[in-house]
């Protein structure tokens, strides 16, 4: 019986990976981001590989977009969960000197969607006893780096939030999966970041790039995918690509 899962940030890098390597492994999904087109692009890639795919772009941190996705994957049955890939970083400037526009988006698609998500899934996955819930989280959440102040912040809190619905329902398998350094977009921005923390920033993450440190994104999807049907095993945990 096929599956459904409900992916955020879906558009690109490591959630378009995801999206391809699920429809692989057998998952129906509904897929979000903000950018409609890119969205619909990859939808398109899903269904070629003989998934079913539906797309709804917008902030999943809006609730009406987070209700959306529920609505929708519930339509598509056999509703299964969700992974919160979505998140924005703005990196370079000091966390004060960082616009307060900035700061609530990182905070909007990092930690509000997360919580919006498990505002509308979690019911439908408690009544029925089973699901996954899966946070991507960051190191970030336990350094403190010049110049991903918000990123940081808002990574903490997510993961807390995975911790914390862990904790209060048991039935469904949540934790965090962390899934290495990656090249992905927002490592070019980090790369290419301009503020008070930019020249920091900039040595780390070229560094990262010059060094040959980082995973390509279907190699991060795949791991997560290889663990999905372990998922019970990390329930309230951290779990990398090295678990896989």
């Amino acid at each position: 019986m096929r599956k459904t899962l409900i992916v955020t940030g879906a558009s690109r890098g490591i959630g378009r990976a995801l999206a391809l390597e699920l429809a692989r492994a057998g998952y129906d999904l509904v897929l979000n981001a903000r950018s409609e087109a890119p969205l619909k692009a990859v939808a398109e890639e899903v269904q070629a590989l003989g998934a079913r795919a539906s797309a709804v772009a917008g902030s999943a941190g809006k609730a009406e977009v987070a209700q959306a996705l529920v609505e929708e994957a519930r339509k598509l049955g056999h509703f299964f969960g969700y992974i919160h890939n979505a998140g924005v970083l703005h990196p370079g400037p000091l966390l004060f000197e960082l616009a307060e526009p900035l700061f609530l988006e990182v905070l909007e698609a990092n930690l509000l969607a997360g919580y919006q998500l498990a505002r509308f899934a979690y019911p439908l996955l408690r009544q029925q006893g089973e699901g996954v819930a899966v946070y991507l989280g960051s190191g970030a959440a336990e350094t403190n780096l010049p110049g991903l102040g918000a990123y940081a912040v808002a990574k903490a809190a997510e993961e807390h939030l995975a911790r914390q619905l862990a904790a209060e329902v048991p039935e469904v398998a949540c934790f965090v999966f962390r899934p290495g350094v990656v090249e992905t977009e927002m490592q070019r921005q980090a790369r290419e970041a301009q503020g008070s923390a930019a020249p920091l920033l900039q040595r780390v993450f070229r560094g990262y790039k010059e060094e040959g440190l980082l995973l390509s994104p279907e190699r991060a999807a795949s791991a997560l995918v290889r663990l999905l049907p372990r998922a019970r095993a990390f329930h309230g945990k951290i779990a990398t690509w090295k678990d896989a």
